[in-house]
């Protein structure tokens, strides 16, 4: 008996697939910052000092008086000289109103009205010392200031993004096929 024969042929499926990739952009722009820093403010106030001198009695020492001075001292001279002629007059004229207590009035003030006083002198410095005068006072500075914080600015970017999804494609290039043939037996295989 003869069996008949299979053969059988197939081929596979194949499938293809295209693949576009994605595409993704990102820019991030700085941001934009503006400083400014203003200068501090700064005020110096200055008193300037004071130097005084006062040397009028150095030069009265040396006998160099303005004449308003001058005027004055002679003003208390003179009186001081009429007061003290004064007195010695009246004493003179109670010593004479009393000539007959005795002695001799009359010679002793002619004596007296006609010598000049002794003069005294002892040793002397011209200007005298500690005549000039001085005074200082000092100077004085009065700072302030304000110290001015600085002016920041800052603006944000947000990023730029675009992005393009992927895409995939996929389709048949090969479908499968599965063919079958049957062989009839030769006769003389199986006897």
């Amino acid at each position: 008996m003869a069996i008949p024969q299979l053969t059988m042929q197939s081929t596979k499926a194949q499938i293809s697939i295209t693949t576009t990739l994605p595409v993704q952009e990102i820019q991030q722009r700085p941001a934009d910052l503006s400083i400014q820093q203003p200068k501090a403010d700064l005020r110096i106030e200055t008193i300037p000092g004071k130097l005084s001198i006062d040397q009028s009695q150095a030069w009265a020492d040396m006998d160099l008086k303005p004449i308003s001075k001058r005027i004055e001292e002679f003003a208390q001279q003179g009186y001081s000289d009429w007061l003290e002629g004064l007195s010695r007059m009246a004493e003179q004229g109670d010593q004479l109103m009393r000539i007959e207590d005795g002695g001799l009035p009359i010679a002793d003030q002619a004596k007296e009205n006609s010598e000049d006083p002794m003069l005294e002198f002892n040793i002397g410095f011209v200007p005298s010392p500690f005549s000039v005068k001085t005074n200082f006072e000092p100077a004085k500075i009065n700072i302030d200031w304000q110290v001015n914080k600085p002016v920041i600015k800052a603006t944000i970017n947000r990023p730029q993004h675009s992005y393009k999804p992927g895409e995939v494609h996929t389709e048949m290039k090969q479908y499968p096929t599965l063919s079958i043939q049957i062989a009839e037996p030769k006769n003389n295989q199986l006897k």
